[in-house]
């Protein structure tokens, strides 16, 4: 479904999708989202919604799942079938709009949105998997046995890092247990976020079983925590606005599902193959800005190797190339709006006044083509010590601090040393070290020989400790937050 024009310069007008209609806010206001490559570039305007808008949303999605959830988990696949065939043939158009937005390069906008189409897919599949398991009566005439009933309505409150995956990842299941949905997206991704339901739109999903509403967070996301007739929420984002989110949830008994920030360590062992220890570190922790969840950003080395381990990633650094994500060539884009580069750029003045040297980078790059843009020169620091705030809180930025350790088992007690425990890595060739690693480190994901970033989407996803609040998102797992469990005992 094609949505109206703008009447402003610069961009065309995105609108709400409620009870299966593009409308207008009642507020009447609009906000631009820019590009982040080139500020003075309207990519489009998307609508400054109400709580009015909100509700009606809520009221929409609570009368469709009425309906929804007594399809066939076969025939509510067959909508994400088609969503994902609408997805596809729409790739190159999502993924332009997402790299024109946020920022990332083309091929990394082009991969995340095949990865949403996979994940449609996939989710597809689980409507025809078994929903329970017969358990066995003590009364002999009796049936007893398990099966699965949907929240109900579940607000999504999505993030502008992964503006494809991450609303996907949450709807799709959402659907397919039988859920309807009210999607929160970014403002910062919002454009992205309405390309991705008219593709739902395209597949005629039933009116009301999913709603757009994008806002502000105060206002949209705060108002789907505390709404009374949401049933779940699930968000991803910072700690601060996921502690809201949970506390609000948590108030009126409603369900709640928080990922949130990182620190994301990789160790590097005496043993271990350094060319491909440097690469993962730079994929991990620069590629996308370093704004992923995921991402590294702390690199704990082993002494014997440090200096050799430094030199080769200072020298692979030179060759990437910052620029336009639509540029052919370019390796590194802009962070994804203002707040995010001076958040960046104050960490990086942190760490030079709190003692650590700086190796590479630290300010914006001297090209004058890119000064328009929110751009970041991937940062390396030396001589970070565990209590600097460089090693401790999150920058969501392409900001590296190395640190020296003595020995593997000192690497992962340093490791440990955090708040946050979603993803971690080891390079070694040591069995003992490997073992050592899966079994002591604290996180949610532990990777050996392979970057911190990068989720398989059949694979349980979630932190430990401040990074989550302990579900699981992804793979069969997702099941457990958007179901709850019903015991049937039936007796002849």
């Amino acid at each position: 479904m094609t949505m109206s024009s703008s009447v402003f310069t610069g961009g065309q007008t995105y609108l709400n999708y409620i009870q299966g209609e593009w409308a207008a806010s009642v507020t009447g206001e609009t906000v631009p989202s820019l590009n982040p490559a080139q500020r003075t570039e309207v990519v489009g305007y998307v609508q400054a919604s109400s709580a009015e808008d909100l509700n009606r949303a809520v009221a929409a999605a609570k009368a469709a799942q009425k309906g929804w959830r007594k399809l066939s988990g076969a025939a509510r696949g067959d909508y994400l079938y088609r969503v994902a065939n609408a997805l596809e043939r729409r790739l190159d158009e999502v993924a332009e709009t997402m790299t024109r937005e946020m920022g990332k390069t083309l091929p990394e906008a082009k991969g995340e949105t095949a990865r949403g189409i996979a994940i449609l897919r996939y989710y597809a599949g689980e409507g025809m998997r078994r929903v329970g398991d017969v358990i066995p009566s003590t009364d002999a005439e009796a049936l007893m046995f398990t099966t699965r009933t949907p929240l109900g309505v579940v607000g999504v409150i999505s993030p502008w890092n992964f503006p494809v995956a991450i609303p996907i990842w949450k709807m799709a299941p959402a659907l397919i247990y039988g859920n309807a949905v009210v999607l929160k997206p970014a403002q910062e991704t919002a454009v992205t976020a309405a390309k991705i339901i008219e593709c739902f739109a395209e597949a005629g999903l039933p009116a009301g079983v999913l709603n757009l509403v994008t806002g502000s967070g105060s206002v949209i996301g705060q108002g789907l925590a505390e709404h009374p007739d949401v049933n779940g929420i699930t968000f991803t984002g910072s700690n601060a606005v996921g502690k809201r989110v949970g506390q609000a949830a948590l108030a009126r008994g409603a369900k709640y599902q928080l990922e949130m920030g990182g620190k994301n360590p990789i160790l590097v062992a005496a043993d271990a193959d350094l060319d491909l220890a440097v690469d993962a570190t730079i994929s991990g922790g620069i590629r996308s800005t370093g704004q992923k969840c995921t991402a590294t950003s702390r690199v704990i080395i082993e002494r014997a190797v440090y200096d050799v381990f430094k030199q080769k990633l200072l020298a692979k650094l030179q060759s990437l190339k910052v620029g336009h994500g639509l540029e052919a060539g370019t390796w590194l884009g802009p962070c994804a709006n203002a707040s995010q580069l001076e958040t960046v750029l104050s960490y990086i003045q942190k760490g030079k006044d709190e003692g650590a040297e700086l190796l590479f980078g630290g300010g914006r790059p001297e090209d004058p083509s890119l000064a328009e843009g929110f751009y970041v020169q991937p940062t390396v620091f030396d001589k970070v010590t565990p209590d600097m705030a460089i090693a401790r809180e999150e920058i969501f930025g392409p900001v590296l601090a190395l640190i020296a350790v003595d020995s593997m088992e000192q690497g992962i007690e340093l490791a440990n040393d955090s708040d946050f425990g979603l993803s971690a890595s080891i390079f070694t060739q040591s069995i003992g070290n490997i073992l050592s690693f899966i079994q002591d480190m604290d996180a949610g994901l532990v990777r050996i020989n392979s970057e911190t970033a990068g989720v398989e989407l059949q694979a349980p996803f979630g932190g430990m400790k401040q990074s989550s609040s302990h579900s699981r998102e992804q793979g069969q797992a997702a099941i457990e937050f958007f179901t709850s469990i019903k015991t049937v005992f039936v007796k002849a």
